[in-house]
């Protein structure tokens, strides 16, 4: 696998191992590599293999047995399961033949206001950043985005510029979240937000808000308000699936 631009060594074994474990090509009870195998194909010191397994295994994605090595965890069943995907919107626009475009409205880094408990549930008292974007299809607006990111479990974010590329999408590039709950709901957009969608005040729209983890660690908060006849949220199931 070859890094991404200004992606650490640690970063870049760590996003591996979970690749593989996301992927299901390292199954639950999988013995990862033992910590000279690490080095020895990272070409890297023993710190930083033990600082990685560390952090995977604070994130309850791999478990280490003293003598026996580390494992992949195996998952209670009272685990919660994404119900539905989450969507590259740049994506999504593209491949329904219209031309995307994104548009950062403000980013700022400042302390999670403790009034607030979505930012206090990410951050606790520490610091966020915070992103408000546009996302356009064939130049008009599609939707309005405020994302929260919790920039100590990610702090590339904190160095990339997103002025013309969308956090969404880095997120799902660069980050292998284990948990994530959606929320759905349909609103009247405000006069500020009417007047960055170009629609009339009042005007019906669907809110996606997202919440995604890994392991026990927030990642990001986002709230993706789009066009109510823009959008259309879709489930497929079969005869006899499981609904829980």
């Amino acid at each position: 696998m070859s890094s991404s631009k200004g992606e650490t060594l640690n970063q870049r074994i760590r996003s591996e191992i979970e690749s593989r474990i996301l992927s299901g090509e390292w199954p639950a009870g999988h013995r990862i590599p033992f910590e000279h195998e690490l080095m020895a194909q990272y070409g890297c010191s023993r710190m930083t293999v033990n600082k990685v397994l560390t952090t995977l295994a604070e994130n309850g994605m791999i478990e280490r047995r003293r003598r026996a090595g580390s494992f992949v965890a195996r998952h209670h069943p009272h685990l919660e399961q994404v119900a539905l995907e989450i969507p590259d919107i740049a994506t999504a626009v593209t491949q329904r033949g219209h031309r995307y475009g994104f548009r950062l409205l403000q980013r700022v880094q400042r302390a999670a206001d403790p009034d607030r408990p979505e930012e206090v549930a990410l951050v606790g008292n520490g610091v966020l950043l915070e992103l408000r974007s546009l996302h356009l299809a064939d130049g008009q607006p599609l939707a309005l985005e405020y994302r929260l990111v919790n920039p100590s479990v990610v702090p590339q974010m904190l160095e990339t510029d997103f002025s013309e590329y969308a956090p969404g999408s880095w997120l799902l590039q660069h980050v292998s979240w284990t948990r994530g709950e959606h929320r759905i709901s349909a609103v009247a957009a405000t006069a500020d937000e009417a007047a960055q969608l170009q629609v009339p005040t009042g005007t019906a729209c669907l809110v996606i808000g997202r919440q995604t983890w890994i392991g026990d660690q927030p990642i990001t908060w986002v709230r993706q308000m789009f066009l109510g006849d823009s959008y259309d949220l879709i489930a497929r199931f079969a005869p006899g699936a499981r609904v829980s």
